[in-house]
């Protein structure tokens, strides 16, 4: 028996890196998981069926509100029900604030922060009537303010106080909602920095990490898991780190 048998979820951002190992997590765990993501993710479907978890796939662009919303339906027609909401998706377009055009701002917003509003608000509407839910929304720690991430930085930090705001307002509807903030996790992304200047970049930021590593997805994955959980029913508006002490 998993801890989250029954449970259906819906995680975005999932056909790849960091969302692909929160929706495994979720799979192993017992939970129905729709795989979420702007192109077809068949390969992470494909891998969590071989692990014998349970997952289908299903194309949206969370910056557009009625995908989200028919994304929630899929779900829900699918499955039986929406238990479990991760809102991970997100995208970055680094530079320095006097040099940022207002193109990249608005596209990191839209989809970082207008698309976990989204996100949250679709599977609340659903959520509030049965009266149960977990709502899981992945930040970061540059939500403190990192040089060159204006704009990811600003999303970020909007969805700590968005989720802080859907945690008051939706608590006696016995719906909790959290954020999760990982520091640097070894995806298909980050690997890349192993091949900056002979792998420098990448040891430097290790370097960043007290525990000495990059974290795995599943480390992420795990937490999530915890959060929609029964574990965790008296957990609500908080904002856990989850980066191996690099994030303070």
């Amino acid at each position: 028996m998993g801890r989250l048998d029954n449970k259906v979820a819906i995680v975005t951002g999932a056909g790849r890196g960091l969302g692909k190992g929160i929706a495994m997590q979720l799979a192993l765990e017992g939970a129905k998981v729709v795989v979420a993501d702007m192109a077809p993710a068949d390969e992470a479907v494909a891998e969590i069926e071989a692990a014998g978890g349970t997952a289908t796939t299903y194309r949206v662009n969370v910056a557009k509100q009625e995908e989200v919303q028919a994304l929630v339906e899929y779900a829900v027609k699918t499955y039986g029900t929406l238990d479990i909401m991760v809102n991970n998706a997100g995208i970055n377009r680094d530079g320095m604030l006097h040099k940022m055009s207002v193109e990249n701002w608005d596209t990191v917003i839209a989809v970082d922060l207008t698309g976990t509003f989204y996100g949250t608000q679709e599977a609340i509407k659903y959520m509030r009537p049965k009266e149960s839910g977990r709502i899981i929304n992945i930040s970061s720690g540059s939500w403190l303010g990192n040089i060159g991430q204006a704009n990811y930085a600003a999303a970020k930090a909007g969805v700590v106080g968005l989720t802080k705001t859907a945690a008051r307002e939706n608590a006696k509807k016995g719906i909790t909602c959290n954020v999760i903030c990982p520091g640097f996790i070894e995806t298909d992304m980050t690997v890349k920095l192993k091949e900056v200047n002979g792998g420098a970049a990448w040891e430097s930021m290790v370097s960043r990490v007290p525990m000495g590593y990059a974290g795995k997805p599943s480390d992420v994955g795990k937490l999530v898991a915890f959060l929609a959980s029964d574990d965790a029913a008296y957990i609500t508006s908080e904002v856990i780190n989850c980066g191996g002490g690099m994030i303070v």
